[in-house]
């Protein structure tokens, strides 16, 4: 089991379009990919359950990855969430 934080930039926070391209991103990989923030945790390739998060600028996001292909999905989630959070 890999795991990553991260702390939200965005002024915007985690919103409709970078909830839909998480989703996406995460969905490429075969492993479980699960986002969490403020203790709640959700399956990162539901959009719903990403959007109840309703995380904030400055909110630090924990993912977590369990599965064949955690570190590559680990290592393309970081870098997804650099770009677009």
């Amino acid at each position: 089991m890999k795991e990553i934080k991260y702390v939200i930039t965005d002024a915007m926070g985690l919103h409709a379009r970078p909830a839909g391209l998480l989703v996406k991103e995460a969905a490429r990989h075969a492993c479980a990919v699960t986002v969490g923030v403020n203790g709640a945790s959700v399956d990162a390739k539901r959009i719903l359950g990403v959007m109840k998060l309703a995380a904030k600028q400055g909110m630090e996001l924990t993912l977590t990855f369990d599965g064949p292909d955690e570190d590559a999905a680990a290592a393309s989630m970081a870098e997804f969430l650099k770009a677009n959070l």
